[in-house]
């Protein structure tokens, strides 16, 4: 049963256009940061700096497809990616100097409304 439940998710994650490989990366990387908030105010930081690192790549991965040359992306699109995405990284350092519930939800904002702007869906 194992066997046949890896084989669909493995299906249905080759099914995902990209931006819907995008939006779910963004959202998994959110459903983290939420769950390390949550241990940080139970007295468990460890969590929390896995989730930033995670974060971290999800937000390297897309500045950086976004942003490349070959990007068929409008130049003031990739300009805004890369500048959300300097930011996202400089918060996430920040986050792991001086967390504070305020900067994971802001992560969690982020991560989450440009989710929705890939699914086609801009709040």
């Amino acid at each position: 049963m194992n066997t046949a439940a890896n084989a669909y998710a493995r299906t249905a994650h080759s099914a995902l256009t990209p931006r819907e490989a995008e939006s779910q990366l963004l959202l998994r990387a959110a459903q983290r940061l939420i769950g390390a908030g949550q241990a940080l105010a139970a007295g468990e930081d460890a969590r929390l700096n896995e989730a930033l690192t995670y974060n971290q790549r999800v937000w390297t991965l897309l500045s950086s497809e976004a942003t490349a040359d070959q990007s068929p992306l409008p130049g003031d699109v990739k300009q805004g990616v890369g500048r959300l995405g300097a930011f996202v990284l400089h918060s996430c350092l920040d986050t792991m100097i001086a967390p504070t519930p305020e900067k994971i939800a802001a992560l969690v904002s982020i991560n989450n409304h440009v989710a929705a702007g890939l699914q086609g869906n801009p709040g």
